[in-house]
């Protein structure tokens, strides 16, 4: 009877829908994950912080599983961006190298990067985390594959992205503007623990890199025929300080914040006659509520949190039915006629 048994639960499984395939993998599947072989998947790999130890042990990692992988990020750490874009601006050639000689003085406003010892994979972009996102799917995505990724992994960020801050978060924007394209995304982001260092070799970061890779193989193994992630969806994922034995919850992006960020009159602190205002961001001292214990940013202090985004601002069907029957419904006057 084993081979019966099998065969209906292959079977039962077969049935689910794409909405409940994604939340078995976010729910009681990720406490079980497991590093499994997948499928080779051509995977852009961009990020807010530019070229960093985390964004280096990813794309060696999703390598060693045999993924084709090109990484473009911006020259510099952009962190805080969000979304922003320079529209209509000609990136003029470098007046500065790029974070990690990624780019020299003189090269290019965005191209392949210039170091010597890196492959000809990586690419980035003077500008914001965005515009080195759109570089990876416009330029050298289609250079490469002649068309769009099937999958783009924003991080993993030196620095969790969870609560209020991901409005403003590069990392988030990165995969939110994927998404809108129609292009299955993740957002990465790790404790502060993993930044930087000269020779792109923190060690935490190859941990970040296998727990990423883990949940890449897990989310391709289990999509079948159909997409990697549900249409319209994101995810946004957050490591905590001591990922390797972490489990993986699901959460939701929530109330709780670890940061408080405020308009500041003196960033300087002096109080002296020449004050310097500005944006200030410091740690919350205000524990998490009990009634918040699913917000990413608390489950993210002591386990991997993954929340699922809708992508961009809209709210869906049901409010849209609500706005209906709340704005004033009438024939179009003269003037609107006239348009």
């Amino acid at each position: 009877m084993p081979n019966v048994m099998g065969a209906c639960v292959s079977l039962a499984k077969n049935k689910l829908s794409k909405s409940r395939k994604i939340w078995l993998v976010i729910g009681g599947a990720l406490s079980a994950l497991m590093a499994s072989q997948a499928h080779a998947e051509t995977i852009l790999l961009t990020n807010d912080d530019g070229l960093s130890s985390n964004v280096v042990a990813l794309y060696r990692e999703l390598k060693a599983q045999g993924h084709d992988v090109i990484v473009s990020v911006p020259c510099t750490g952009q962190s805080g961006m969000g979304a922003a874009i320079l529209f209509l601006r000609p990136l003029e050639p470098l007046k500065q190298p790029c974070l990690n000689a990624a780019g020299n003085t003189g090269d290019p406003g965005a191209g392949p990067m210039t170091r010597a010892d890196f492959p000809s994979d990586f690419f980035y972009v003077n500008g914001t985390p965005v515009m080195a996102l759109l570089y990876g799917l416009d330029v050298a995505a289609k250079a490469r594959w002649g068309r769009a990724p099937d999958l783009v992994l924003s991080g993993p960020n030196e620095g969790r992205n969870a609560g209020h801050i991901v409005i403003s978060s590069g990392t988030v924007s990165n995969a939110q503007y994927a998404a809108i394209r129609g292009i299955p995304a993740v957002a990465l982001s790790a404790g502060e623990n993993t930044r930087d260092n000269p020779g792109l070799a923190n060690p935490r970061s190859a941990v970040v890199a296998r727990r990423s890779a883990e949940l890449v193989a897990r989310l391709i193994s289990q999509r079948g025929a159909g997409p990697i992630l549900p249409a319209g969806t994101a995810l946004n994922v957050n490591f905590p300080d001591d990922p390797a034995e972490a489990p993986w919850k699901p959460a939701k992006i929530g109330t709780y914040s670890r940061y408080v960020i405020s308009f500041s009159p003196d960033l300087t602190g002096s109080g002296g006659a020449d004050p310097r205002p500005g944006i200030a961001i410091g740690m919350s001292a205000v524990p998490s509520g009990a009634e918040q214990e699913h917000d990413e940013a608390a489950v993210s202090e002591h386990a991997i949190s993954v929340s699922i985004m809708q992508i961009a601002y809209d709210a869906g069907d049901s409010q849209r039915t609500w706005l209906e029957s709340a704005i004033p419904q009438g024939e179009a006057d003269d003037d609107d006629n006239a348009r």
